[in-house]
């Protein structure tokens, strides 16, 4: 038997005798193969306390070997007698009078010259140290009282009360400050903080250097934070940063510029904390108030609501989304009478991507206010966050024509100003239409120089970069120079930013391709694209829907307008139809970044919306024939994105029926909650929470193996799981077997023994425990048996009992078949196993009774014993009563232990206990059938 189950035994045996060492543990064998230290030291103070009688030799071995197990145990501990003059000798008792008196005459010296020294002879002429604060110093005879006045002071009698209801003590203290001379100048106060250095140099120190002192400047950030010193809190977070940056530094300094109302500096501290940990409550709660202030309320509730998704009770998210919620139906009405003005921010390019093309930098929009600025050098939008607005970040396989429906290169990193853009405004009236048809307009000048100067070359810089030059005149598919002139002005007044300006070309484009009477769809197709684009860029989002679909309605299926109006549908929170369009795109191209992420960004906002039967309410996805697929990537999907897209879509069915369950669970709908749960659990058969949360359904319903499993399985999973020891402990109660249900309350409690509700059922199966012994013990009630104890002389090992007895094989061994408790039980066992007398122990268990039988093998569970008990079984007890052999087996597998045991069986042990089954199975009875039999032996075998 090993030390942990040797441990195991001596505790049950304790707790069988609530905390009390039976007499029979009071012996040399028993003491020798203790091996449980608290146990030992229990048996100790019982043999020193006398209660059983004294016996020194026992109680000198019971120390060495607990001396052997533990040296520091307090059972080992002697009390010293305080010393006294009688345990000293006189050369050490005289040595300690003489140190006590000289001492004691060196103290009377050294207070006797003090008396007689002045305290201030040597400060009377010397001035006092300066006050702080202050630049002078008072002179101490200032200050003194003279001798004489201290004098006549002993002689003066305490006022009367009338006097002190006449005493003024303004007029007191006037006179007093009347006789003080001013001499002293001012107090200097300084005013503001020391200049911090934001930054300490740390290029010298490891990094087990690093983090002490880092975070010794970050606590010294906390101090001033909670004196309200902001900026000094600011400066010590920086330092703390500047040795070695951590994810609380950052929060810390975020909430400080938070503090100060420097906004885009706490976005800055926010994105870096999510970087470094992605998911950081803090960090998102943070960066949804900074979003809050600056007026991206949307992208503020979707931080919100990652939050309480992992924090419902978060008090602070709760509200803050709750104030967010009710600013955006504020700005609803306004929103909806006109098109919502977008956030469209311009990305510089990356260190790593400077050389590689670029499609249009068109970015995720987000609604903001009507009387936020778009654009420009004070842009709301957090630093960092992209996305795409209106175009693909994959190059199409378009023509190159340039503007927002060809290719270009997007990295303006100059700023730009949008001006405000209506449908009538870009109408051309009737006089300038001669000149459109020409090749002129009314801006022209302004754009471009006459073709025919100088050396009359066609290449002419157009506003952008200095330097920049471009063709004007470059054919653009089927239409006339006057108009293909016209859309390459847009489309470089488009690359620059000038959107208002760009969309005016394009409409006079579009009013001339009328009046000049073509036929070429596919160019006006691109015209309405274009000026759809400025539309979108400018927050009129209606207008941007009209244009794309009539460039639709000349040509199906194109990528760009579609994808533009999916977006414009997103701002006017048109969500179903921005998904159908987002759907249609992915198509024509699925390898389209922006239609990947609108898919996702709408399908979570749907789920919450819908619920799970959001996809019910969508309209009809159109189909895309292959002919229109001309985008399509000709190599299939690698496997791991083909992979990311099933988790994400398993991760987001999975998460809507846990939700589904759990409702149901509130409302007391245990069985619908059982088919969520099990639903949840086919998409993730290892998520510990969906097997505690249905074992607790089937706790409701009182199907309590069914509990039983499925608490087995959250162990299997999480072994430390408190709810799932909590949970199996009621279904082994239910299930009535009661050390199995104490041993999980126990384990509980061991957890947090705080756990009230674990105290009360602990004590409640205690007691129907012990009834359940009593009422299994059929015989009387036997007096305590007297153990004789033998001194052993020397190191010789106890002899064995003289009833245990020792029998050759085959011989009859008589051992005791009414065992009372589970010591005797194990005794007896011991003497059948080691004569191999199978029929004695056949014998043994046919006075068993079955519910007893774990408790009873606690103590004597391992390998060799549950094969023999097999065999004996099988050999004996088989053909005398097979109801007998099937209630054992059907008890016995509840033992504690028994699954690590039946790991580690012998080849012959597993041979038995197959054989065993397979003449059971054989067996006609009304008991079980050979159904029933099967079961039982898959827990076996």
């Amino acid at each position: 038997m090993s030390e942990d189950e040797t441990s195991y035994g001596n505790q049950s045996a304790a707790a069988d005798y609530g905390g009390k060492v039976p007499v029979e543990h009071l012996d040399y064998g028993y003491i020798e193969t203790c091996k449980d230290v608290k146990y030992l030291e229990m048996i100790c103070r019982v043999l020193k306390s006398g209660e059983e009688g004294i016996y020194p030799h026992l109680i000198d071995f019971c120390e060495s070997h607990l001396e052997k197990l533990d040296p520091r145990s307090r059972a080992l501990r002697k009390e010293t007698p305080v010393a006294t003059a009688a345990s000293l000798s006189n050369d050490e008792w005289s040595q300690i009078v003489e140190d006590l008196k000289t001492w004691q005459e060196e103290t009377k010296k050294t207070e006797t010259s003090l008396k007689q020294q002045s305290v201030f002879d040597d400060t009377h002429n010397r001035n006092m140290p300066p006050i702080r604060g202050s630049n002078c110093s008072v002179p101490l005879s200032q200050t003194s009282v003279p001798k004489e006045k201290r004098n006549s002071s002993k002689g003066t009698l305490p006022r009367d009360y009338r006097e002190w209801d006449k005493f003024d003590a303004e007029k007191e203290c006037e006179r007093i400050d009347g006789n003080l001379v001013k001499k002293d100048p001012g107090v200097m106060i300084k005013t503001g903080h020391p200049k911090i250095k934001t930054k300490v140099d740390a290029t010298m120190l490891t990094e087990q250097e690093k983090l002490p002192l880092a975070n010794r400047e970050k606590d010294k950030g906390n101090e001033a934070f909670r004196a309200k010193d902001y900026e000094e809190a600011v400066a010590y977070y920086s330092r703390s940063l500047s040795i070695k940056p951590t994810v609380a530094a950052y929060n810390n300094r975020a909430q400080a510029e938070i503090k100060l109302k420097h906004w885009h500096n706490a976005m800055s501290d926010c994105l870096r904390a999510l970087e470094l940990e992605p998911g950081n409550m803090k960090a998102l709660l943070r960066r949804a108030t900074v979003y809050n202030h600056m007026g991206n309320f949307p992208m503020a509730a979707e931080d919100l609501r990652v939050v309480l998704r992992e924090e419902p009770q978060n008090a602070a998210a709760t509200q803050l989304l709750s104030e967010t919620e009710k600013k955006m139906k504020e700005c609803q009405p306004e929103l909806q009478g006109k098109g919502k003005k977008i956030l469209i921010q311009e990305v510089e390019e990356e260190d790593d991507d400077c050389n590689k093309d670029e499609t249009e930098a068109e970015q995720t929009a987000h609604p903001v206010e009507p009387s936020q600025a778009v654009g420009g050098e004070e842009s709301s939008a957090a630093p960092g966050e992209r996305g795409d607005m209106g175009n693909a970040q994959k190059k199409p396989h378009g023509r190159g024509d340039g503007g927002p429906h060809g290719e270009f290169n997007s990295a303006h990193h100059g700023h730009w100003r949008s001006k405000g853009a209506s449908p009538d405004k870009y109408k051309v009236p009737q006089e300038p239409r001669e000149k459109a048809a020409n090749g002129t307009s009314k801006r022209g000048s302004t754009a471009s120089v006459p073709a025919d100067q100088s050396t009359g070359a066609k290449e002419t810089p157009v506003g952008g970069n200095a330097g920049e030059s471009v063709n004007l005149d470059a054919p653009c598919g089927a239409l006339p120079p006057p108009l293909a002139r016209l859309k390459n002005e847009g489309n470089l007044l488009f690359k620059n930013g000038q959107f208002a300006d760009a969309l005016e070309k394009y409409s006079q484009a579009i009013q001339g391709y009328t009046e000049s009477g073509i036929d070429s769809p596919e160019d006006l197709c691109t015209l309405y694209s274009n000026r759809a684009a400025c539309y979108l860029k400018d927050g009129n989002s209606q207008e941007c829907i009209q244009d794309c679909t009539r460039a639709l309605e000349l040509q199906s299926f194109s990528l760009k307008p579609v994808l533009r109006r999916a977006m414009a549908y997103e701002s006017l929170e048109r969500y179903r139809k921005a998904y159908v369009d987002y759907k249609t795109v992915l198509q024509i191209d699925s390898g389209v970044v922006a239609a990947h992420d609108g898919v996702n960004r709408i399908t979570r906002l749907l789920i919450e919306q819908d619920g799970a039967e959001w996809r019910e309410n969508l309209p009809d996805i159109p189909r895309v024939p292959l002919s229109a697929q001309q985008h399509r990537r000709e190599e299939p999907p690698s496997t791991d994105v083909l992979q990311a897209r099933a988790e994400r879509k398993a991760e987001v069915q999975f998460t809507a029926l846990k939700q589904e369950g759990n409702e149901f669970v509130k409302k007391g709908q245990y069985q619908d909650a059982l088919g969520k749960y099990t639903e949840c659990l086919k998409l993730k058969p290892e998520e510990c929470a969906i097997y505690t949360n249905r074992a607790l359904c089937y706790l409701k319903l009182e199907r309590f193996a069914e509990a039983k499993q499925d608490c087995d399985a959250a162990l299997r999973v999480e072994p430390t799981n408190k709810k799932a020891f909590y949970r199996r402990a009621l279904a082994n109660k239910g299930l009535k077997d009661y050390l199995a249900c104490s041993s999980d309350l126990q384990e509980v409690l061991q957890q947090d023994p705080n756990v009230q509700e674990a105290e009360k059922e602990l004590e409640e199966v205690t007691v129907l425990l012990r009834q359940s012994l009593a009422n299994a013990d059929a015989s009387p009630a036997k007096p305590r048996k007297t153990v004789p104890i033998t001194e052993v002389e020397g190191d010789e090992e106890t002899a064995s009992a003289p009833d245990s007895g020792g029998s050759h094989r085959g011989e009859a061994t008589a051992i005791n078949l009414r065992p009372t408790n589970a010591y005797e039980f194990g005794q007896a066992l011991n003497t059948a196993r080691c004569g191999g007398d199978t029929a004695a122990c056949a014998d043994l268990l046919a006075s068993t009774t079955p519910e007893t039988l774990p408790l009873l093998l606690s103590t004597q569970l391992d390998g060799n014993t549950i094969g023999f008990v097999m065999q004996s079984l099988d050999s004996h007890l088989l053909e005398k009563d097979p109801n007998l052999v099937y209630r054992h087996l059907n008890h016995l597998h509840t033992a504690d232990r028994f699954s690590v045991v039946l790991m580690l069986l012998e080849k012959d042990e597993r041979r038995h206990m197959t054989q065993l089954f397979e003449h059971l199975s054989a067996v006609q009875s009304s008991e079980f059938t050979k159904n029933d039999v099967q079961n039982l032996a898959n827990k076996y075998i």
